[in-house]
Parts: structure tokens; C-alpha cells; sequence
């Protein structure tokens, strides 16, 4: 145990005389380690070390000698857009319910969490790595459970099966009773069949796996809710037992000729939600993509003394790198699969701008032309899946463009009514109270929510200023990283005249550094680019992933600068 303790202190920097300081340093870097490795798979998980780990730190700052707190360029921009949300609140339309947002207005915080807490390059690359293999799990699970196959899908639904006589129930309401505690009695009636190809993945919150399993649950109650999904949507069905069919198989009991295994639906993670799910997925992706871009640009390190990059045949040092990065190759193309398997547009056209801007960024023609090997292929192989699935285009038929097509139109429409909306927003979640008052979502017949843009969103709820001042900490966080990202890219050119100068400057510190802020750079750029169609700053998984990289972003320059300038 002491030997485990040394390993820890000695990776998170810890060296206080004080036992109580140096325990709480402990603590408060143990529950950092924690949060990281729950980020890409549980809210809950994540928030109680971030808050545990918090509460630890915060003592920390009592105990003498105190430690200095970390000051970045981002701090004014971040209270900034945390105080004008507050003001918003004041005059929100609901303020009760706009102070209770205030919860998840602070998850900022996990930036200066992570970035108090992280003593060295070191712990930050070994951070940044965890949480890649953490999410490999999630990730590897993908491929795993298409082969095993989910759920009962259904064939030759009859006119008197149970199913034809199935009720529609809110999906949200269910996801989140997690199918626990519901009503026996719903007090809605329409009547939404399941049809041939629709598969049952759950009943009462209880994961099913054959007819026989199906039957059983529903004979246990009266009212049976079943998630089911037809790709892409999932969706929400109520059953009675009462409909049960008589027979001597659970086949004739549930009026279905056939049945088998689905093997195509949107992939969720361990979230369950697919566009969160894909949305941390493509910034940990971009993530993995820097550490692949610097790692090729470090190839110059491997030559021999009297060798330089142009001597190297091109193809040798693209079997040598993928030779010697082949398990970051496997967990790139493994997270590309699990990303094209959510179905998910906005998240996968974010992972290839990201890609693009981060090759451009710091890549060569040599690099440009690897991505376009790469890349090319996957793009037409997710353009085929979307197709396949989803149908995507901006025809009446693809409901999801629909969707925000209106609540955009209704969002702006609110947003500039009058001059109080438009400098202070109407107040977070009051559309909640108010939404039948303002005719929002198309005067209800379509289901509430929010306005599926992050942009738009900050509009309508916190007004202009909170726009200018979100694009402000976005703007200063990209400046850091480019900035800092160009003083370690190596110049090609020069390395070929002078030997001497191959190497990257004294301030590049190592690869995996460099191939961080690049990552947190590409994460940066699919995290804005779907947050254009996505409330992604107010998906609590999203934005402490987002704010987690910022941390390790940051922590990065600040310890290579060794000063509180960035």
C-alpha cells in the first residue's frame, strides 16, 4: 500500500510536509483520476468524484502553506458568462426555475478542478490516456454486442396481437424513470401499433431477450412499457396483458409469426443516449487523432544520426508509424466505428472538420495526403450507414430537420420580440412554464424540449451579451492551444538543410504533449461545430468532457510555461 501511495504522489506531484495537506492533495487527485474514467460512461459517477474531489481541494485551501491557485487567460471570460447568467436568472420569466439551472451553469468548475490538481506534464498525459482507455470500453463493447445482437424483433405482427393494439407513451418520461415506478394507468390513448421490424429491447425497465422473456413480464402486470426501436428512432409503447392471445407458445401468445436478434441500431454507449454518447465520443476521437498526428511527426526521432525525413522512403515511414502506434491506430479506427454506428450526422461531421482543421493546423502534404487514405473511405462508409438508417436530407420525411427547422424559426421569432429578450434572454428552462403562452413548438403538436442549438439556445435564454461572452472563452481557450500548438510543430524544411535543427524546439516538450493540444484543439472544433445544431452546453455529460479536456488542455501550457502567463 505505501509503494501505491508513492506511485500516486510521485505522478500527482504531491509534496507537503503536513500530513493532513498532503492527504487531502492525495484525495482531491485520487477523485480527479475517477472522474476521468467515469466521464465517457456515467453522469452520476463523474459529478460524485468531481464534487468529492472538489470538497477535498477546497479544504486543501485552509491548510498552510496553501497552494497557489492556478490563473489563466480564460478566468475573466468564464465568470464573466457564469455572472451574466445569473443576472439572466434574476429576470427570467421563471426565476425559480432558472436558479435551479444555476446547478449546471457551475459545471464550469471542473476546469479549475482539474487544472488546481494537475502538478506536472506527467499527470496530464497519464489523464489524458486514461481517458481514451476508459473509453475504449464503451467502445469495443460496440462490435461486441452487434455480434451477440439486442432485443426481440418481431415479424408478422397480426391484426389481434397485442402489438397492434400497442399505446404511445412519452420516451423522455420513460428514459428518465429509467423504466422504474411507472403509472399501471396512462392517461393517453393513442394508438401506435408495432409493425413488422420494430425490436423490443426492454420491458419495464427489464432487458429482453427472447419472446419467452417478453411473455413473462407482461404477465406480471397489467400495464407493460416496452422501449422498442426502429432505426433510427427508439420510442415508448404500452401494452395490456389483457391482450395476451391464448396458445401454447409465446409466439401465439404475443400474435407474432416470427422473430430474431436486431444487429442495426443507433449505438448509445453505456450512456444510452446517442447524440450525447456520440458527442464525447468524437472529442475523445480527436483526441486520440492529435496523439496520432504528433506521433507521425515524431518520426524524425527514430533516423539515424546522419539521416533526414526526405531520406526516409514516404511509405517506409508510414509502415514504421503504424507499426509503432498500432494500438492507437486500433483504438482510432475502433472509436470511428462506434461513432458511425450512432447515426449520429452532426457529431460525425464534427469529428471530420476536427480532423481536417487539425491536420491542416500542424500536417504537411505527406499528412494531408495519409488523412485523405484515411478519411476518405470512412466518410463514404458513414455517408452509406446514414442512408441506410436515417435517410438524411432536408425532405418532408426526415423529421429531425423538421424539428429544428420549426423550433429554430421559434426561438429566433422569441428571442427578438422585444429588447428584454433580446439583451436578457427569457430566463433558462422558462420555456418549460411558458410554452404554450409563447406557441412554441409548434403550438405543442410537436414534443417539447429544447431549441437544439447551443448558439440559439443562449439567445433565447441569456440573451446577446451571453453569446458574445460564450464565443469569447472560445475564442481565448482556441488562441492558447494554436498558439502553443505552432511553437512545437516542427519545421520540416529546415530539418532538411540542417540536421541539427530535426528536432522540435526546447519547448516542445514530448510528443504526447503536443499530440494533447492538438487533440483538445480538434475537440474544440467538433465540440462548436455540433453545438451549432445540439444544445451541447447544456448536456451535462457533453460539456464536462469538453471542460475535462479544457483542464488537461490548459494544465499542459501552463506546465511547460512554468508561469502563470499563458
Amino acid at each position: 500500500m505505501r509503494k501505491f501511495f508513492d506511485r500516486i504522489d510521485e505522478l500527482g506531484g504531491v509534496n507537503c510536509e503536513k500530513k493532513s495537506a498532503m492527504w487531502l492533495e492525495r484525495i482531491a487527485f485520487v477523485f480527479l483520476i475517477l472522474m476521468i474514467l467515469s466521464a465517457p460512461h456515467s453522469i452520476a459517477a463523474t459529478q460524485t468524484a468531481w464534487l468529492l474531489g472538489s470538497a477535498a481541494w477546497l479544504v486543501r485551501l485552509f491548510i498552510k502553506p496553501r497552494p497557489k491557485l492556478s490563473r489563466t487567460p480564460l478566468d475573466i471570460a468564464l465568470w464573466a458568462f457564469f455572472s451574466w447568467t445569473v443576472i439572466t436568472s434574476v429576470f427570467s420569466y421563471a426565476p425559480g426555475i432558472s436558479f435551479d439551472k444555476l446547478r449546471g451553469a457551475l459545471i464550469f468548475l471542473v476546469f479549475y478542478f482539474v487544472i488546481n490538481n494537475l502538478r506536472n506534464v506527467r499527470a496530464a498525459k497519464f489523464l489524458a490516456f486514461a481517458l481514451v482507455f476508459s473509453c475504449m470500453a464503451s467502445v469495443v463493447w460496440s462490435p461486441i454486442e452487434r455480434i451477440y445482437g439486442r432485443g426481440v424483433e418481431i415479424y408478422g405482427v397480426g391484426a389481434n396481437s397485442l402489438f397492434s393494439k400497442a399505446v404511445h407513451f412519452d420516451h423522455d418520461t420513460y428514459l428518465k424513470a429509467k423504466g422504474k415506478n411507472l403509472p399501471e394507468n396512462s392517461a393517453e390513448n393513442e394508438l401506435k401499433p408495432l409493425v413488422d421490424g420494430d425490436t423490443i429491447v426492454e420491458a419495464n425497465g427489464k432487458k429482453i431477450r427472447t419472446p419467452d422473456d417478453l411473455v413473462d413480464e407482461i404477465e406480471k402486470s397489467n400495464t407493460t412499457y416496452l422501449e422498442s426501436f426502429n432505426p433510427p428512432d427508439y420510442f415508448t409503447r404500452i401494452v395490456k396483458r389483457e391482450n395476451l392471445l391464448d396458445g401454447a407458445s409465446s409466439l401465439e401468445k404475443l400474435g407474432i409469426n416470427n422473430w430474431k436478434h436486431s444487429r442495426n441500431w443507433r449505438y448509445g454507449g453505456f450512456y444510452g443516449h446517442i447524440i450525447t454518447y456520440a458527442e464525447v465520443l468524437q472529442m475523445i476521437a480527436s483526441l486520440i487523432l492529435g496523439l496520432f498526428i504528433a506521433g507521425f511527426g515524431r518520426r524524425g526521432d527514430e533516423e539515424s544520426p546522419g539521416e533526414t525525413n526526405s531520406a526516409r522512403p514516404f511509405f517506409q515511414s508510414l509502415l514504421w508509424f503504424f507499426s509503432s502506434f498500432s494500438f492507437l491506430f486500433f483504438c482510432l479506427l475502433a472509436m470511428i466505428f462506434a461513432l458511425l454506428t450512432t447515426y449520429t450526422r452532426s457529431a460525425q461531421i464534427g469529428f471530420l472538420v476536427s480532423a481536417i482543421g487539425m491536420i491542416l493546423v500542424y500536417g504537411s502534404r505527406k499528412m494531408l495526403l495519409i488523412s485523405a487514405i484515411i478519411i476518405l473511405p470512412l466518410t463514404i462508409a458513414g455517408a452509406f450507414l446514414l442512408q441506410q438508417n436515417r435517410n438524411p436530407g432536408f425532405e418532408k420525411k426526415d423529421e429531425s430537420v423538421i424539428y429544428r427547422q420549426t423550433v429554430y424559426s421559434e426561438g429566433f421569432n422569441l428571442w427578438t420580440q422585444d429588447t428584454r429578450k433580446f439583451l436578457l434572454g427569457v430566463g433558462m428552462d422558462s420555456t418549460k412554464r411558458f410554452a404554450k403562452e409563447w406557441h412554441l413548438f409548434d403550438n405543442g403538436r410537436l414534443p417539447a424540449g429544447h431549441f437544439h442549438s447551443t448558439p440559439l439556445q443562449l439567445l433565447v435564454e441569456r440573451g446577446l451579451p451571453a453569446l458574445i461572452l460564450w464565443f469569447w472563452i472560445l475564442g481565448i481557450y482556441a488562441q492558447i492551444l494554436l498558439r502553443n500548438i505552432k511553437l512545437q510543430i516542427p519545421d520540416s524544411d529546415s530539418a532538411v538543410s540542417n540536421s541539427k535543427s530535426k528536432i522540435q524546439n526546447s519547448k516542445s516538450g514530448s510528443w504526447q504533449a503536443q499530440g494533447i493540444l492538438l487533440g483538445c484543439f480538434g475537440g474544440l472544433i467538433g465540440f462548436f461545430v455540433s453545438s451549432a445544431v445540439n444544445y451541447s452546453l447544456g448536456d451535462g455529460e457533453v460539456a464536462m468532457v469538453f471542460f475535462i479536456l479544457m483542464g488537461i488542455g490548459v494544465s499542459v501550457v501552463f506546465q511547460n510555461s512554468k508561469s502563470d502567463a499563458l
